[in-house]
């Protein structure tokens, strides 16, 4: 039934690869904490209209568009406010388990703590040469993640006690548009006290 819900391009996730919750629990208190306010974008992704995921070596960040060609501007409502979807590298990695990282959706990846305690809704941060702000809009799992990386990833992100450490991402939108390059500097520039 899920399977119509899926556009045909669309990455599903391999069950093989699906971590339970105690080792996704384990693996991440064994990473290595992520900067705090400088870090750097390890991917850049566009959503395609079929579903399909493009890598990108680089991108202009609009106001208008996001990540240009990216479906986020064709979906009805376009919300500003989920304009960008942004993970932490390391655990989009620790999920995905060698699956591709495009596999969850999200525009960009970068390697920095995205918990609340550190960007706090209103936060503005460098990305390259666009500026960015951190929207209040919850990024939670769905079905389609779900089905991509299993029951416990998603009870993994979603977990009441921890979802203020922002394990399935977060949002920006475009403040000052700019372009962004993989390996790019992301720096905070000032955070809104919550």
């Amino acid at each position: 039934m899920a399977e119509k819900h899926w556009k045909p391009g669309e990455p599903k996730g391999d069950p093989a690869r699906h971590l339970p919750g105690e080792i996704l629990e384990a693996r991440l208190r064994e990473r290595p904490a992520d900067p705090l306010e400088s870090g750097r974008v390890s991917l850049i992704v566009r959503r395609l209209d079929d579903g399909t995921r493009e890598t990108l070596e680089r991108a202009l960040l609009s106001r208008e568009e996001g990540v240009p060609g990216d479906d986020w501007h064709k979906r009805p409502p376009r919300d500003p406010e989920a304009q960008l979807a942004v993970m932490q590298t390391s655990v989009a990695r620790l999920i995905a388990n060698g699956e591709p990282l495009t596999t969850f959706g999200d525009d960009l990846f970068v390697e920095l703590d995205l918990s609340a305690a550190n960007l706090p809704m209103g936060t503005r941060l460098a990305v390259g040469q666009a500026i960015v702000e951190v929207t209040p809009k919850s990024h939670d799992g769905c079905s389609k993640f779900d089905a991509r990386f299993g029951h416990d990833a998603l009870r993994f992100v979603q977990a009441p006690t921890t979802r203020a450490e922002n394990r399935r991402g977060i949002y920006w939108k475009v403040v000052t548009s700019g372009e962004i390059v993989v390996g790019d500097a992301v720096r905070v520039l000032r955070r809104t006290p919550t």
